[in-house]
Order: C-alpha cells, then sequence, then structure tokens
C-alpha cells in the first residue's frame, strides 16, 4: 500500500495569466501559497482472484475490469499513461480535507497526487518540476480542461512562490523565504470563508480565458503588476498593505467576467469588510467557493460573529509539496 499527501494551493496575485492562451504571447507571473489542508490518495495492487481489476473510490465507488471502463477521467488516464505493471490491478482512495470545486486546486491537486503515486508504484523517482510538467500536461492536454498552470506547480512544490510563466512555455518557481516568526504572523492574518456554493472552474474560465490576450489585457497586465508589489511588501513584512493589495486586486479580478462574482460572495465580502477586514479575494477562477480575507488579529473576534452560520478557518502556509507519506508492499 502507497499513501500520497499534496496540499491544497492558495492563489494571492496573479490570476488568469497562468493560462498558456495568456503567458505564451506576453508572459505571465502569480503569488500562491500551499495550506495545511491536503488530498490524501491511498493505492494498493488489487489481488488476481477479485471479479474487477480496478476499484475507485471517491464521492462513487466504480468496480471495472478494463482501464478504458473507469468513469473518472483523471483516473483513467493516469493509468492508462503511466501505470506500467499492466497486469496488476489496481484498488485507489480519495480523501480531501476540503470540498472538490471550491477555489483551491482541488482538482490539479488530485492529478499531482495520483501521479506521484503512480510513479512509486513503478518504482520510479520523479523530481517536483516534472511532476508539475506532466500533471500540467495531464489536465491541458490529455484531459483538454480549461485550467491555469499555477495549481500544478504549487501542489508539486509547496511553499510560498513567486512563479513566472514563460512565453516558451516554461515556468520558474522562486521560494519566498521568511523566517518561523514572521511566517507565522504573516498566516495568522488570513481567514478561509466557505460561500457554500460549488462551481466547476472551466465553466467560469471559459467566460473570459479566450479574451485574456485581446479584451481584458489592460486589466490582466494590471493583476500582474500586483505580484511584484505583493512580494516586495511580504519582504519588508508589511503585511496590512498585502491585505489591501488584495481588495484591490479582487475589483480587478471581477473586471475579468461577470462570471467571477455572484450576490451571495459579495454580500459575504462586503460583510468582512464591513467587520474590520483589510481586504480578500475569491479562490479560484471565480463563481463560488472559499473566500481569502485578510483580517488584522484584534479585529478577528469581531468578524467571526459575523460571519454566524458559515464555515470558516485560519491558514497556515506548509513549505511541502506533494510527498508519499507511507509505502509498504
Amino acid at each position: 500500500m502507497i499513501i500520497s499527501k499534496t496540499p491544497y494551493r492558495v492563489s494571492f496575485f496573479g490570476g488568469g495569466s497562468d493560462y498558456p492562451q495568456w503567458y505564451k504571447k506576453y508572459g505571465g507571473e502569480v503569488l500562491s501559497c500551499t495550506i495545511d489542508k491536503y488530498v490524501y490518495l491511498t493505492c494498493r495492487k488489487l489481488p488476481a482472484f477479485f471479479d474487477h481489476k480496478y476499484r475507485i473510490v471517491y464521492s462513487h465507488v466504480e468496480l471495472c475490469k478494463k482501464i478504458g471502463d473507469i468513469k473518472h477521467p483523471a483516473v483513467r488516464e493516469i493509468i492508462k499513461k503511466y501505470h506500467t505493471e499492466i497486469n496488476s490491478g489496481l484498488e485507489i482512495h480519495y480523501d480531501g480535507d476540503l470540498p472538490a470545486r471550491s477555489g483551491v486546486g482541488s482538482s490539479s491537486s488530485f492529478v499531482v497526487g495520483l501521479i506521484n503515486l503512480i510513479k512509486k508504484i513503478n518504482r520510479e523517482n520523479i523530481i517536483k518540476q516534472d511532476l508539475a510538467k506532466k500533471s500540467i500536461e495531464m489536465e491541458q492536454k490529455i484531459l483538454g480542461e480549461i485550467v491555469g498552470s499555477q495549481d500544478q506547480i504549487a501542489a508539486a512544490y509547496g511553499g510560498l512562490n513567486n512563479i513566472k510563466f514563460l512565453t516558451n512555455g516554461g515556468f520558474k518557481v522562486n521560494k519566498i523565504k521568511l523566517d518561523k516568526q514572521h511566517m507565522n504572523r504573516f498566516s495568522k492574518n488570513f481567514l478561509m470563508i466557505f460561500s457554500g456554493q460549488q462551481r466547476t472552474a472551466k465553466f467560469i474560465a471559459k467566460s473570459y480565458v479566450n479574451k485574456l490576450a485581446k479584451d481584458k489585457k489592460r486589466y490582466l497586465h494590471e493583476i500582474i503588476s500586483h505580484v511584484k508589489i505583493a512580494k516586495n511588501l511580504i519582504q519588508r513584512q508589511n503585511f496590512d498593505d498585502f491585505g489591501r493589495l488584495l481588495n484591490e486586486n479582487w475589483i480587478r479580478k471581477r473586471e475579468l467576467s461577470k462570471n467571477v462574482t455572484t450576490g451571495i460572495v459579495e454580500e459575504i465580502y462586503d460583510q468582512c469588510i464591513n467587520g474590520g477586514a483589510l481586504g480578500g479575494k475569491l479562490l479560484g477562477a471565480g463563481g463560488g467557493g472559499f473566500l481569502l480575507m485578510y483580517v488584522k488579529k484584534n479585529k478577528l473576534k469581531e468578524l467571526k460573529k459575523k460571519l454566524k452560520g458559515l464555515a470558516f478557518f485560519p491558514i497556515n502556509i506548509t513549505n511541502e509539496g506533494s510527498k508519499i507519506i507511507f509505502s509498504h508492499e
């Protein structure tokens, strides 16, 4: 049995510029981090005496005799492409700390974690860069999903990162270093709030991705410019201005598409600002899921009272990407 543990990510700035439709023309840049919430995938080789060859357990249970019969597209295509021991069956279980379709990069964390797992089953080593590249290829080219490229990199590398996307399709990961004390202080200012609305990112992204390099060019250049400012604010430990910049960035992000936000999201966001938050944003492509709000410590208790009835929790920034936490054959 083998178990992989892969973090979810929080994207602060630059979202939208990680779509290949944009960065292959203009380059892109994001600032993101991984948090202490995870996707866990468990896999074991299935003994031959079962009637089925593949057992996949997520929100459904699939019992299949052939790879092509697997309905979960990511599981089917990853096994088809990477599992080398084709004569042995597999049983795969999925567990996640956070709900799917909520803006924290869950689909990419799943893909990264499963490729990492299958590579381990094959007794193959894989470095972070290759894990990220293979995951991007799987989602964008093989599965044909309308997704960016930052989530896979964040899940593979882990940590607080400035990720740059190159016009040749490559990427560079620059870790932002803070000592433990300042990293903890930075993390403690954030509150994740679940809007109660789940959405499929590709439908939101579809409403603006193809317009990025045309109609939305000015807005996206402004969004990208915030990355450098935000990085400097972190390095100077000017965390409150980082929170205020999140608010400015959110205003720009809403101008990409009317589908980025909803009435419920706007209501929660305004409630947070009125309760003392300095800024925030809706995570992921938009339309629902988690809001990330920056709240000064002395305002946190007051804001939590206003959020009665909503699920929320603090975050801790983690420094590790996808890893194998258990392996026994």
